[in-house]
């Protein structure tokens, strides 16, 4: 194993990776991404093609990306492989974006590895404002550093994952082997485009020439556009329901038994230590997507090593229990298919007699369509905000909560310390209520990091 990606707290090396992190953040962010491919495939053109290091399985989709990516990234470290991931965006740290072996990379490496393409990166920037164009963006520049830290590891397959989108977003540069569609809906339409087809089309651009593409079940209008794009690239495409299908699921203590026919076998009762249906979907896919990967489809995995893959997934934030007595869950549902499937899963898997939402959200983002979804479970809300430039602000919000609910159900609290506090307070009173706090990724990760900080699950 490579020297600097496991190991003890270093103080040192923690202030160099948040240095590295303050300077990723001088760059344009993540709500601005520039539409080309040409800047990405320069810089990595200068450090010797790092994304070529490894095959690469691409992901893309509206919803699950992560959790997929989560469940594949274990099926494959149980056969022995080293994997690297890169996902988006983090919870609490940065380093959580890159994973090594399922664990973010330690503050040591991504120090290292980021000193060493530092001046690459400044070659590129310069080439860039020399023709008129921004420098390298915040995500750009993420998706070059994570490639250099695969190749530095070195990894054994990477599982990555798209920023936004797909055809343009920066980590199509790399070749998936396998390319991995989750459910396509309504998102960043302002980027993506205001039909389920236009951003369908936009997210089918990962799949390469001659490739194997998975693909979840999806709405005939986003089918459609992923049927196209194989056809175009010559690529085979398996889609759940037809080429391979969740056979059953029973709700189990920290999760659900799954039984799956994939590609080239059938598996039955996994543990799957995940709640709801979304999630017995997604590992699903996760199933077929390492099938089309290790044996091109025709080949059955190993029965030890997809049970103790599948059963040592994990899935921070995906409607995980942050704190006990009373019992305080996140979910990082942003939408509204994330957060019908959320409430499903709620009703399923758990027993309260009543909820409270604490709830803030993104400016982009749906707030009034989330807000519908999770109103279906007759809980009240707590409206707060997360702490990013790009939130929407509590007062605005709590109105499009109160128009959507009706201004009983709502309470408003700007800070979410506050919101917290308000929110236990009322669970206190009675052992049969709880709290979920979602809406947005930024907003998880704060609640996270507070009842870790308070040990609200000691």
């Amino acid at each position: 194993m490579s020297e600097g990606y496991e190991g003890d707290f270093d103080e040192e090396a923690r202030d160099a990776a948040d240095a590295v992190y303050a300077a990723l953040l001088e760059r344009v962010g993540e709500a601005a991404p520039e539409r080309r491919l040409g800047a990405t495939r320069r810089a990595v053109e200068l450090l010797g093609d790092p994304h070529r290091a490894a095959p690469v399985i691409h992901l893309t989709g509206t919803n699950g990306k992560t959790s997929t990516s989560r469940m594949i990234a274990s099926i494959l470290g149980a056969y022995g492989l080293r994997t690297g991931m890169l996902t988006s965006p983090h919870l609490e740290r940065f380093t959580e974006r890159i994973l090594i072996d399922g664990e973010p990379i330690a503050d040591e490496a991504i120090a290292r590895n980021w000193n060493e393409i530092e001046p690459y990166l400044a070659i590129v920037d310069a080439e860039l404002e020399g023709a008129g164009q921004p420098p390298l963006t915040f995500f750009e520049t993420m998706t070059v550093l994570a490639f250099a830290c695969f190749a530095d590891a070195p990894v054994d397959v990477v599982v990555l994952e798209v920023g936004m989108g797909g055809e343009w977003d920066s980590t199509n540069v790399a070749d998936g082997q396998v390319a991995v569609i989750t459910p396509i809906d309504l998102d960043h339409q302002s980027k993506l485009g205001s039909t389920v087809a236009e951003i369908a089309r936009t997210k089918a651009g990962i799949i390469k020439p001659a490739s194997s593409v998975v693909s979840a079940a999806q709405q005939p209008e986003a089918l459609a556009e992923l049927q196209r794009a194989a056809e175009l690239t010559e690529s085979s495409l398996a889609v759940e329901g037809e080429a391979f299908a969740v056979l059953d699921r029973r709700p189990a203590v920290g999760g659900q038994l799954v039984s799956v026919r994939g590609l080239a076998g059938e598996y039955r009762d996994l543990v799957l230590p995940l709640f709801g249906a979304h999630q017995a979907q997604n590992a699903a896919v996760a199933i077929a997507a390492v099938e089309a990967f290790l044996g091109g489809g025709s080949t059955a995995l190993s029965e030890d090593a997809l049970r103790d893959g599948l059963a040592a997934a994990t899935s921070p934030g995906r409607l995980q229990r942050i704190g006990q007595q009373p019992t305080v869950l996140v979910d990082a549902a942003h939408n509204p298919h994330g957060a019908r499937a959320l409430v499903a899963a709620l009703a399923e898997s758990f027993d309260f007699d009543e909820l409270v939402v604490v709830f803030g959200v993104l400016g982009d983002k749906d707030a009034a369509g989330i807000v519908r979804e999770l109103a279906a479970s007759g809980a009240g809300f707590i409206v707060t905000q997360p702490e990013s430039d790009r939130a929407q602000s509590a007062e605005t919000l709590a109105a499009v909560v109160a128009g959507a609910v009706g201004p009983e159900r709502v309470q408003l609290a700007e800070r979410l310390d506050d919101a917290l506090e308000l929110a236990r307070e009322w669970a206190g009173e009675d052992e049969r209520r709880a709290v979920l706090v979602a809406g947005s990724i930024v907003l998880v990760g704060e609640a996270m990091a507070i009842a870790d900080d308070r040990g609200w699950l000691a």
